[in-house]
């Protein structure tokens, strides 16, 4: 197992959730926090701590920076509606999260790869910031020079299939052509996270 590697799955067990298909497997094995205390029962933790943990399970399913969630966080605060939702749907409009969605990367620091090294497209414009949000309507997909090498290649043939969450329906998905588009704004309930978004919001209102 590679140092990454070894770390996400570290970061899993600390946070209770599968950061990556490697993890998952890994946790099925040690349902546990890692640690020499990871089997013994942790004292109850203190309100702030409870919050602290669910804005960390966000943010690392995302990938993101503190900074980067916090605006997003604000930006959930203006919008109509519930903030944590909001907050939700938001970061799952970023590139990065739907190229990941859709099947064509196996890990959301895979998919930034992808997007940072300019092998994606949006309405056939190279964007190589996994922070761009797309819009519903929007067509992700992959280069045309890109779509013969190998990680494309295992992605088009649904080599990600078994270890992803199910497309979700705001999606419509050719994997075969390596596109996908947004035919919506994602809803909360149907985002594949794990995270209860109300005590995410709970620790930013109280900071």
């Amino acid at each position: 197992m590679s140092n990454q590697s070894r770390s996400k799955t570290r970061l899993s067990r600390a946070l209770g959730v599968a950061l990556t298909p490697k993890a998952a497997r890994y946790m099925e094995k040690r349902p546990y926090a890692p640690g020499e205390h990871g089997r013994t029962k942790r004292k109850q933790d203190s309100d702030y701590a409870v919050r602290l943990r669910e804005k960390q399970r966000l943010r690392a399913q995302y990938g993101i920076r503190e900074k980067q969630l916090k605006i997003a966080y604000v930006e959930a605060k203006r919008t109509a509606g519930q903030t944590g939702e909001n907050l939700v749907e938001l970061l799952e409009m970023r590139l990065d999260a739907l190229v990941l969605r859709a099947g064509f990367a196996r890990t959301i620091t895979q998919a930034r790869q992808f997007v940072v090294h300019r092998h994606i497209l949006v309405d056939g414009q190279l964007v190589d910031r996994p922070s761009f949000r797309v819009k519903p309507g929007q067509l992700v997909h992959v280069k045309s020079r890109s779509e013969g090498t190998e990680p494309f290649q295992v992605a088009a043939a649904g080599g990600h299939v078994d270890v992803l969450p199910k497309v979700p329906g705001y999606l419509e998905v050719e994997l075969d052509k390596l596109q996908a588009r947004l035919v919506r704004r994602p809803k909360r309930a149907e985002v594949p996270v794990t995270c209860d978004v109300q005590l995410v919001v709970e620790y930013y209102a109280a900071r």
